[in-house]
């Protein structure tokens, strides 16, 4: 089915948030124990303020040489990131994070997050669906 929105595939989910004075390393421990490539950074009232993905780690701190543990996520977020909404087809989502290379889009519903969606939670047929539309317009 290619028609799936994005609350069919964040129903369950649980997503991992901490706060902007979170550590890197905190954040990097989460990541590692949920198998998870990327944390909702959230203010003091829970709102999506950024998004620490593993690409974050090792281009603004393992390359630059930052101490994890006296970084915290606010030092090297993504801010502000790109949202959808949980009624959001797939395929539109796939499409937007192709389009401008994300690998990982949060959710939310009114302001209030409600998960975060990677390319590896797409079907098959989705991503088959999207791959034809490229092809497709490669050729144009």
């Amino acid at each position: 089915m290619t028609n799936r929105s994005m609350g069919e595939i964040v129903r369950r989910q649980n997503p991992a948030c901490l706060p902007a004075r979170a550590s890197v390393q905190e954040a990097c421990r989460l990541m590692r124990d949920r198998r998870i490539g990327a944390i909702l950074v959230t203010d003091d009232q829970g709102r999506l303020v950024g998004l620490f993905t593993g690409r974050d780690a090792v281009t603004r701190v393992g390359a630059e040489a930052r101490d994890p543990a006296a970084t915290t996520l606010e030092q090297v977020m993504t801010r502000n990131p790109d949202t959808t909404h949980p009624r959001t087809r797939a395929i539109e989502v796939l499409r937007l994070m192709s389009d401008a290379g994300y690998r990982h889009l949060p959710i939310l519903d009114e302001g209030r997050i409600v998960g975060i969606v990677s390319k590896g939670d797409f079907l098959g047929l989705e991503r088959a669906r999207h791959d034809d539309e490229t092809g497709f317009w490669e050729i144009m």
